[in-house]
């Protein structure tokens, strides 16, 4: 069973649950310092990706092959004509 796929009735219960096991006075705090966490987590992640795309060197990609018409009517490429 995923736990990505909890739902409302599970959320309820782990709310009861917290509430019982913290207290009404702790679960704003507890809530504040999980949002906090979450954030600085996101933030360091962000900062990890663009300085892992900072230090690559950009990768050339090849040039597509160009095309000429030809008098006979065929396409040649000129890359085959070299």
């Amino acid at each position: 069973m995923p736990f990505g796929n909890i739902g409302l009735p599970g959320l309820i219960l782990i709310l009861i649950i917290a509430l019982i096991i913290f207290g009404p006075s702790k679960l704003p705090e507890l809530g504040r310092a999980f949002g906090r966490t979450l954030s600085e987590f996101k933030s360091a992640t962000r900062n990890l990706m663009s300085t892992e795309d900072d230090s690559k060197p950009a990768e050339e990609k090849p040039a597509p092959p160009t095309v000429q018409v030809v008098p006979s009517g065929k396409v040649a490429s000129l890359d085959e004509r070299k």
